[in-house]
């Protein structure tokens, strides 16, 4: 444990997306080319089946497909997104935490060398919400083997903004490597979950599209971000600069992302992946045909846009 998380500390993970059709068929052929290109760049490992590559909505076989596409490009430390699979009907809590044991499950049986949990929303309205989650996570780790990575989300994407006790709670169990803050905008939440982690020797890990160069002068040592899907080395020129002292540097390149996050991470948020495929199709990095996001809101051609006029200004 204590060796992944030193592997992976002050390194970038691209939340990837994941290649498909209008109809929502994985692209599998694009999924391999842009694969190996991710895995070519700066990276200390790579985040599958998270928000950005909509792996909830994925089938189980597909899941699996795509996980071994990225294994077969990379050695790198795969982590694996786990919850409630779209698919499931899921009603009540508990059949929502055994379909999240579950993925995890599957996640092994794949491949994945640990697992990132989404956070169950229920979990906020409950007064044992916390040790509930807790408890969760436990049982995540034990059935599936797998280390943890705990993951704040904001709830407008449908988390549970876990408060400080809990998070210092999740990382004193010896099967967490971290916890990543997904808060949108929320600096002061931002900060209190950040520093709640401070001294525990685990992950402080930002998923902060919108406050990443912010979350790092916060004591984030670590990223995981959506907004690496396509720009690998736009988001890792900023985590090295800070990690190496270069402060003159940090602040051109946190400047650079900064303009890039505005012109993909805005209301609709959920259109961000779009505007990720977007981005990645000007790249070169994914085929025009394979480009779309079944699963995200209708978006006009002034975001295209947008995304292509801010790629060529920087």
């Amino acid at each position: 444990m204590h060796a992944l998380v030193e592997q992976l500390r002050g390194t970038l993970l691209p939340a990837v997306v994941t290649p498909m059709s209008a109809d929502g068929v994985v692209a599998f052929d694009a999924l391999a080319a842009y694969a190996s290109a991710i895995a070519a760049g700066p990276i200390g490992g790579v985040a599958v089946w998270a928000h950005t590559g909509r792996g909830l909505y994925l089938s189980e076989a597909d899941r699996g497909k795509v996980l071994a596409t990225w294994r077969a490009a990379t050695t790198a430390p795969l982590v694996a997104g786990v919850g409630v699979p779209r698919s499931t009907g899921v009603v009540g809590l508990r059949e929502a935490e055994d379909a999240t044991v579950a993925m995890a499950v599957a996640a092994a049986g794949f491949g994945a060398d640990a697992v990132m949990v989404y956070p169950l929303a229920a979990y906020a309205e409950s007064a044992d919400g916390s040790a509930a989650a807790v408890r969760l996570h436990q049982r995540v780790a034990a059935e599936s083997g797998l280390p943890l990575v705990g993951f704040y989300l904001h709830g407008e994407a449908g988390g549970y903004p876990y408060p400080p006790s809990l998070i210092k709670e999740l990382l004193s169990l010896p099967e967490m490597l971290g916890v990543k803050t997904a808060t949108l905008d929320r600096a002061v939440e931002c900060q209190d979950a950040i520093w709640a982690g401070r001294s525990t020797g685990k992950l402080l890990i930002t998923g902060e599209d919108r406050m990443y160069g912010p979350s790092m002068m916060w004591g984030a040592d670590t990223a995981l971000v959506g907004i690496a899907a396509a720009q690998v080395e736009l988001s890792a020129a900023v985590l090295r600069a800070w990690t190496t002292g270069d402060s003159s540097g940090f602040l051109l390149a946190s400047e650079r992302l900064d303009r890039f996050a505005a012109a993909t991470f805005y209301a609709p948020i959920e259109g961000y992946v779009q505007r990720m495929l977007w981005a990645a199709v000007w790249e070169g990095l994914i085929p025009e045909e394979a480009a779309h996001d079944p699963y995200g809101p209708a978006l006009p051609a002034a975001d295209r846009d947008l995304v292509i006029h801010c790629l060529q200004g920087l």
